[in-house]
């Protein structure tokens, strides 16, 4: 799969992504990350017979080498309030390959696209797999990343189920972070292939994401006995804690307490996880 960027700049001001950005930027606060300017090349390549474009995002006043994570949206896909929030977390510090999931034709624009979408391609994990991992091999080409030993992907949501896919799929990673995702596996066993680092960030009364499911889950890590995971539950929060859009009481609702906590987590985790790699 060749990489081809787009040598337009797709711009960072539109309004739709600026509470987003906002309130990102304040969870990480606690961290130092900052951004200078960012810039986001779109990134075209091809999944069988599909054309994807994924975004690459980085700060382009930063000369060092950095950890690279694969960022898998929620179930909406690639839009201003996901880029707005990847180039957030990006900061100086990472950067980050926004993943396509559904090939450049398909852009949900509500609920109903979205569900048919996402539930498309999460009832077919091969499938899933084999587009997230071309997201990782897009993310792998780029010269920015400090070493193929420092990669990581996060997810929100679907993009949660679909990065633990990603890791059951044995991809070398140093750790994945899933968001309010779901946390079933048609085939547990594959658990016994994964080598990154896991960290599970869940709201304790997500009705999307029951009490069954998450046992279910610490099963799967339980059983195959050599994964460094955490589960960390998140009591009085529901699904799409992250999410400033999120306003479905009970449900799916953002949690700006919660938010903070979780993305502070997924620093102290990514900090440990590339510490442990040696230049």
């Amino acid at each position: 799969m060749a990489l081809t960027m787009n040598s337009a700049r797709m711009s960072a001001g539109r309004r739709v992504g600026k509470l987003v950005q906002g309130v990102v930027a304040g969870c990480l606060l606690v961290s130092g990350m900052a951004w200078g300017k960012t810039i986001r090349e779109q990134v075209e390549y091809q999944v069988g017979d599909t054309q994807m474009r994924g975004v690459l995002i980085y700060d382009e006043t930063i000369s060092a080498l950095r950890p690279g994570l694969v960022l898998v949206p929620n179930w909406m896909g690639i839009n201003a309030a996901n880029l707005a929030q990847a180039e957030t977390i990006a900061g100086s510090r990472y950067v980050v390959f926004v993943a396509d999931m559904y090939g450049v034709e398909v852009r949900p624009s509500d609920a109903k696209a979205a569900g048919a979408a996402s539930g498309a391609v999460k009832s077919d994990r091969a499938l899933m797999r084999k587009r997230v991992n071309a997201a990782l091999d897009q993310l792998k080409q780029t010269k920015l990343v400090l070493d193929p030993s420092r990669l990581g992907a996060i997810g929100f949501c679907f993009g949660g189920t679909a990065v633990l896919e990603l890791a059951r799929s044995g991809s070398a990673l140093q750790g994945v972070v899933s968001f309010h995702g779901g946390l079933d596996s048609p085939k547990a066993e594959d658990a016994k292939q994964i080598k990154a680092k896991v960290l599970v960030l869940h709201g304790a009364d997500d009705p999307y994401v029951p009490e069954a499911q998450v046992n279910a889950f610490e099963q799967e890590m339980r059983a195959a006995k050599t994964i460094d995971w955490q589960l960390v539950s998140y009591g009085g929060a529901v699904h799409s804690f992250t999410d400033p859009d999120a306003n479905s009481p009970g449900q799916a609702q953002f949690n700006p307490v919660v938010s903070k906590r979780a993305f502070a987590a997924m620093e102290v985790f990514f900090n440990e996880a590339f510490a442990g790699v040696k230049p």
